[in-house]
């Protein structure tokens, strides 16, 4: 039982970077009808420009503020791409998205380098036990930014104007555009805040395990999953999604093999896609964020 707690733990670790990675993906399908298939590059530019700035001899303060700002920017650029793009069609908003991510990936080679690097711990390297189980102080770090995050999206979109019109203009343009509200900011917002909740799952990554330049294309790819596990249309779906897909990695990895870990995530989207197409929580009233 120790042994199978401990795989939980190390699987719920690991589901809330991808929760936090497929929450990026449904913030912004839900107000664009986009899906971002640079999401995971958003991560790892958030991994990688922190490594770099810390070795750029910055305090570990500034360092973490500024990957995120960096890649906020590159959220912003996504968006001005598309907002530029005369084409609205699915499939060329899901090219463009793509070549954004082999871009970004490219540019972080030539950036950066190919090798595999690895950021300080934010707290302590110590532990505690948890029902004969071990947590790390980093690990449960990750668990309590998540939920952090998590919750205040919740309460920005519940309570807060901005967010509210967010909301609105997901929910009906037309009447959106009518009560004064500015879409094409709106719509910038959401691809902004998507890449800010990205780099933060990156930011807390790094110290658990190595990041570089292409570590972005399975995190997307793991996140997407997580979304529409969780379903795209339910904002709050990857959370559970991400969750599911991390347990189940870590009890593959530890009984089966670690080498079928990363099939897992496949072959859950694929049974999600044939059985459940709108994802586990399609029979609550899709709700557009």
């Amino acid at each position: 039982m120790n042994e199978l707690f401990q795989l939980i733990l190390a699987g719920v670790t690991v589901g809330f970077i991808y929760a936090l990675v497929g929450m990026g993906f449904t913030v912004i399908y839900n107000s664009s009808g986009i899906i971002n298939f640079s999401q995971g590059e958003f991560v790892m530019a958030g991994g990688m420009s922190a490594v770099f700035l810390l070795k750029a001899g910055m305090p570990f303060w500034l360092a973490f503020l500024l990957s995120i700002l960096i890649t906020a920017i590159l959220g912003i650029i996504l968006w001005k791409l598309i907002d530029l793009s005369k084409e609205r069609s699915v499939i060329s908003m899901i090219i463009l998205t793509l070549g954004y991510s082999i871009a970004l990936r490219g540019l972080a080679e030539v950036v950066f380098d190919k090798e595999l690097h690895t950021l300080p711990s934010f707290v302590s390297d110590g532990a505690f036990e948890i029902w004969g189980a071990t947590l790390t102080y980093q690990a449960s770090l990750v668990i309590v930014v998540s939920l952090v995050i998590v919750a205040f999206l919740y309460l920005f979109f519940k309570k807060t104007k901005t967010g509210k019109a967010m909301v609105a203009a997901s929910d009906n343009v037309e009447s959106a555009k009518l009560m004064g509200i500015d879409i094409k900011k709106i719509l910038m917002l959401n691809f902004t805040i998507s890449a800010v909740i990205a780099s933060i799952g990156g930011l807390l990554l790094a110290p658990i395990t190595s990041t570089n330049y292409e570590i972005g294309i399975m995190l997307g790819l793991k996140g997407f999953s997580a979304a529409v596990i969780g379903g795209l249309s339910q904002p709050f779906g990857a959370v559970v999604g991400g969750l599911i897909l991390g347990i189940s990695e870590s009890l593959v990895a530890g009984y089966i093999s670690s080498e079928y870990k990363d099939a897992v995530a496949f072959i859950a989207l694929l049974g999600i896609l044939f059985f459940m197409p709108g994802g586990i929580f399609s029979n609550l009233k899709a709700k557009r964020v």
